[in-house]
């Protein structure tokens, strides 16, 4: 699978507004499987917008976006389970649902894990002693935690994360950086994180400014 980009803009971003960027109103713009990418911006200029692009849930936009090597009549909620995973900014956890049933849940609909691998993954990221706590009662690192692993609990071409190590320090950050790194190659799949500057514990193939 390869993602192909071109002359892609936001509709609220004005032509002068991306005119430094390296991705927007780019003629065409390649992203393949296997390799990593960090997308660096400032606050507030498209990181978001950008990588919902790609995973189809924001259709503000002007240009073209193709899946290569994808059936063209794939579905976006097919797309989304067997090809395109995302760590979202905001999380779009379960609150009401424990961590272990955030994650099974997300797994019922690939059967990607087992229970074990589930629990392992948990006891990694030290939270063995939340497992059964809802997710409303955990902090905001906590919960960026869960959010990183459910996205890594279904089959994937590419994992896309916005500023997924916003709430974590370093020893968290290196923890789950191994757990991607690991899950990218057992997928030989491709890595999209947006950052405001940190580049984390990944070897990068492509720097790219927005």
């Amino acid at each position: 699978m390869k993602i192909i980009l071109k002359n892609i803009r936001p509709t609220y971003m004005s032509e002068a507004e991306v005119l430094p960027s390296d991705i927007y109103l780019c003629d065409k713009l390649f992203f393949e499987k296997g390799k990593k990418y960090l997308i660096r911006a400032h606050s507030g200029h498209g990181k978001s917008s950008f990588l919902n692009i790609i995973y189809g849930s924001n259709p503000d936009y002007l240009g073209k976006i193709e899946f290569q090597g994808i059936s063209k009549e794939m579905t976006p909620f097919r797309l989304r389970k067997r090809n395109l995973s995302y760590v979202f900014q905001d999380f779009k956890l379960f609150p009401d649902l424990t961590v272990f049933e955030n994650l099974a849940l997300k797994n019922s609909l690939t059967h990607h894990k087992s229970t074990k691998e589930i629990e392992a993954f948990i006891n990694r990221v030290q939270l063995h002693h939340k497992k059964n706590r809802l997710v409303k009662q955990l902090s905001m690192g906590q919960q960026q935690r869960v959010a990183i692993l459910r996205a890594i609990c279904q089959p994937f071409d590419f994992i896309l994360m916005d500023e997924p190590f916003s709430h974590l320090d370093k020893e968290n950050i290196k923890i789950l950086t191994d757990i991607l790194n690991e899950e990218c190659k057992k997928n030989d799949a491709g890595l999209i994180i947006t950052s405001l500057g940190e580049e984390y514990f990944f070897n990068y193939d492509h720097f790219l400014n927005l």
